[in-house]
């Protein structure tokens, strides 16, 4: 007799048993819709067909048969693709700096990533000034005041200078220094009335009534607010470093608020998009750094789509939109934008994850140092402070001016600016500089020289760790080559690693990262370097994990071509890498990423080297390439021919050049597979992210 009437399964037979499970595309929803639409085209395409046979023959007209064989991106004429790429928006987002427009336009509108919201205080008045001082009086030498350490690297880096000049057979005098000195400290600015300056600035005006002025103000329009403006306002960034801005935040809804804040607006005011109604009928183009944050992107994914309430997105990675802008095949593409810098090589449409560099310098760093600089040589005008809205303008302006990586034309030499603040007289300074304007963008190649003390402050503060759900690991992309440079920080450049917290943070298992066993020249991997008895490049071996038999995770070799990290389970140390700002100098990232991106294959090695390309709106340094291509070939004097530094083709704008390619890629059709809509996303949320990616998500 049994024991209950419920049904008996009787158990599966071990030796042979066979499911099907998500083992046809059909099983996955994501690949259904796909087929689905494609199908729904071509009945479309044969009804079209049959009706315009039918109207031919009518009309008594011959009938051009289609090519059945024929892609639909092929067969549509530019009207069509205009037509398409009209109805798709681009965002490509930075630190300081974001360009949105629509497919079709021929250049992308710039709006600086900075909100204006009402506040009892200006930033100038609620923070300290910088570049940051350590002694303020201004009668003390110029070495107190930004500490002995930047005294210290700044004369041993203009000493560097003249040594490489004397060495080019350049002409310099002894005492350029002190002459400089001696005429910024005596010569005091001249006075012009608001009234007789031509070029004078319009600042955002406010209403009359303080009660009717706006909450938030975004973009230009905040740079020019006036300082003492009634009521006050404080600018805000939300993204610093490439990263979500946690430090001037207490609150993760406020600082997502304020970034999607600022897109919003500009979509409004820039593209001319003033109904939000309306956007269901466009689609959007996304462009994510190539090492993102995977909850960054999933929560801009989430409110393009719920919010934003867009047709369609899509997302594409920085270098690869670079490769589609250029139409290079295969490069190493330099990003290097206003306060990071990436590296990355790309080959065949694909971004190798190997290579990928993610460097926490830019052409902000180049501003500050610049100011600094000018201030150490004793600037007439010494009360300089970025956090000042019109400082920060004049400093973009006089980097833009007067930085070059040229040194023909260094001397002793006499400029001149205007300062325009609202509701002051136009002060015109007259000031020399002499090897300021090349040692500040050199700091590319010398970080130590750039501050890098605040960078990680509030970092993973309000926004936790992407983290597998399955061991609890880390889950954001992080290559061999990032690993890499994380390790030379460690070994070289103690300044730039933060003093690890009272009580560690409870993130993850921590196990150690290994320790690379010897020093080599320049950091650059062993077959570089001339070590005859290193291996060109060794195999990572994976060790078997003490428990946890996890996910593989990164492993590659640093620098110096020692192995970090592990295949299995062995994660490097998380909480040191919190604490680590990735930072190398410029030659040696590139080095390192080519060296990963290759692999042991010399041919790909001497294709990347070629085919070089600075892009980013901090590469417009002039000379900058010329320069980087000769401290290449420095550190690897065996490749003499091989290495290639370029620009943009075609004359493109460096800075515009990654939105370029991401509205090249929003006007591809079918053969973009890479379209997430709203069905899909309702059903499958962020999970869909695993199917509709160009790259291993």
């Amino acid at each position: 007799m049994e024991f209950s009437s419920w049904p008996q399964v009787p158990m599966i037979n071990q030796k042979n048993y066979y499911t099907e499970f998500l083992k046809r595309d059909d099983q996955i929803l994501a690949l259904r819709l796909q087929q689905d639409e494609r199908l729904n085209a071509r009945k479309k395409a044969a009804v079209d067909i049959d009706r315009a046979r039918a109207q031919a023959a009518q009309e008594g007209l011959p009938f051009l048969e289609p090519d059945p064989d024929l892609d639909e991106d092929e067969a549509m004429n530019d009207d069509d693709i205009d037509n398409y790429g009209s109805k798709t928006i681009v965002i490509n987002v930075g630190s300081q700096n974001m360009r949105l427009g629509l497919a079709t336009d021929a250049l992308p509108k710039t709006v600086p990533m900075v909100i204006a919201k009402k506040a009892a205080r200006s930033e100038a008045e609620d923070s300290e000034p910088r570049p940051k001082r350590v002694k303020l009086d201004e009668d003390a030498p110029s070495e107190e005041w930004f500490g002995e350490d930047f005294a210290r690297e700044y004369n041993a880096m203009a000493q560097d200078f003249r040594t490489s000049r004397r060495g080019n057979k350049r002409r310099v005098l002894p005492n350029s220094r002190e002459l400089v000195i001696k005429w910024n400290s005596t010569t005091p600015p001249e006075r012009i009335p608001e009234h007789s300056d031509p070029l004078r600035i319009d600042w955002t005006e406010l209403p009359a009534n303080p009660a009717k002025a706006p909450d938030y103000i975004v973009g230009s329009a905040a740079l020019r607010l006036p300082e003492k403006s009634k009521p006050r306002y404080q600018l805000y960034w939300p993204l610093r470093h490439g990263w979500l801005n946690e430090k001037e935040y207490d609150n993760r809804n406020m600082l997502e608020r304020d970034f999607f804040l600022i897109l919003e607006e500009s979509i409004k005011n820039e593209l001319g998009l003033t109904h939000k109604k309306d956007w269901n009928q466009y689609s959007c183009v996304f462009i994510v750094p190539d090492l993102y944050e995977k909850a960054f992107v999933t929560k801009v994914l989430d409110e393009l789509i719920r919010d934003f309430g867009f047709q369609r997105v899509c997302f594409i990675q920085e270098s690869l939109a670079a490769t589609f802008g250029a139409g290079y095949g295969a490069a190493c593409i330099i990003d290097m934008g206003a306060q990071k810098t990436s590296i990355s090589c790309v080959e065949d449409g694909m971004v190798i994850e190997e290579s990928r560099v993610n460097l926490k310098y830019g052409g902000y760093d180049v501003t500050e140092t610049f100011a600094k600089m000018m201030l150490f040589d004793r600037l007439n005008y010494a009360d300089f402070n970025l956090m000042r809205r019109h400082d920060f303008l004049l400093a973009e302006e006089l980097k833009e001016g007067f930085t070059t990586m040229s040194d023909e034309n260094i001397t002793v030499q006499t400029y001149d600016f205007h300062l325009r603040a609202s509701g002051q007289e136009t002060r015109k300074y007259t000031f020399k500089i002499y090897d300021e304007g090349m040692l500040a963008p050199l700091g590319y190649f010398r970080p130590t020289i750039f501050d890098h003390s605040k960078k990680l402050i509030g970092r993973h503060k309000l926004i936790p760790r992407s983290v597998d759900l399955y061991n609890g690991h880390p889950n954001d992309p992080l290559s061999p080559a990032q690993l890499a440079v994380i390790a030379y920080v460690n070994q070289t450049i103690p300044s730039a690693v933060m003093p690890a917290p009272a009580k560690p943070a409870r993130l993850m298992p921590t196990p150690m990262v290994s320790t690379p066993s010897k020093q080599r020249l320049l950091g650059l991997p062993a077959h570089l370097n001339g070590d005859k008895d290193a291996t060109p490049l060794s195999s990572p071996a994976a060790s078997p994990p003490a428990e946890d038999a996890g996910t593989p995770h990164p492993t590659g070799e640093d620098a110096n071509g020692d192995e970090v990290g592990d295949l299995k389970g062995a994660q490097p140390d998380t909480e040191v890498m919190d604490r680590t700002v990735p930072i190398m100098p410029l030659e040696q990232a590139i080095l390192t990423s080519i060296h990963h991106g290759s692999g042991a294959d010399e041919r790909r090695r001497r294709e990347f080297m070629g085919s070089i390309m600075l892009i980013g709106g901090a590469s417009k340094t002039p000379n900058l390439g010329p320069y980087l291509e000769m401290r290449l070939r420095a550190a690897v004097p065996q490749y003499p021919k091989e290495i290639l530094v370029a620009s943009p083709p075609r004359e493109l704008d460096p800075a515009m050049l990654v939105w370029k390619g991401g509205s090249v890629f929003g006007k591809l059709r079918m053969t973009n597979d890479s379209w997430i809509g709203a069905l899909e996303y309702d059903r499958l949320g962020a999970r869909i992210l695993n199917y509709k990616c160009l790259w291993h998500w």
